[in-house]
């Protein structure tokens, strides 16, 4: 979601920005989620809520902080990054549970 972050320092404040980002990344997150629990849903759902997880804090990390940031702060700031991990986890998770619990019921 650097886009967000991105567009959103040009055209508001850092923290307004950061809770954009807090509302828009686990938006992100139930979208792929509800892509891939209706096509791929080969396994529990804790197992993908912790890929999708694995992969954003991989991105942050390894691109995100380094190239576009260039410094690591942004691990520092809850609102910036652990609160969005959380809630991308939980949307993940969460949207896993529905669509298994769906498809059962259709079953």
């Amino acid at each position: 979601m650097w886009a967000t972050i991105t567009i959103g320092r040009s055209v508001t404040t850092i923290e307004i920005t950061l809770m954009i980002h807090a509302i828009v990344a686990p938006i992100f997150a139930f979208m792929v989620a509800l892509v891939y629990y209706k096509k791929f849903n080969y396994t529990s759902t804790i197992y993908p809520a912790f890929i999708f997880l694995f992969f954003v804090i991989t991105m942050d990390a390894g691109l995100v902080a380094p190239v576009f940031e260039k410094s690591y702060r942004m691990f520092k700031s809850i609102l910036g990054t652990w609160i969005p991990f959380s809630l991308i986890f939980l949307s993940a998770y969460t949207t896993g549970l529905i669509i298994s619990r769906d498809l059962s019921c259709k079953s």
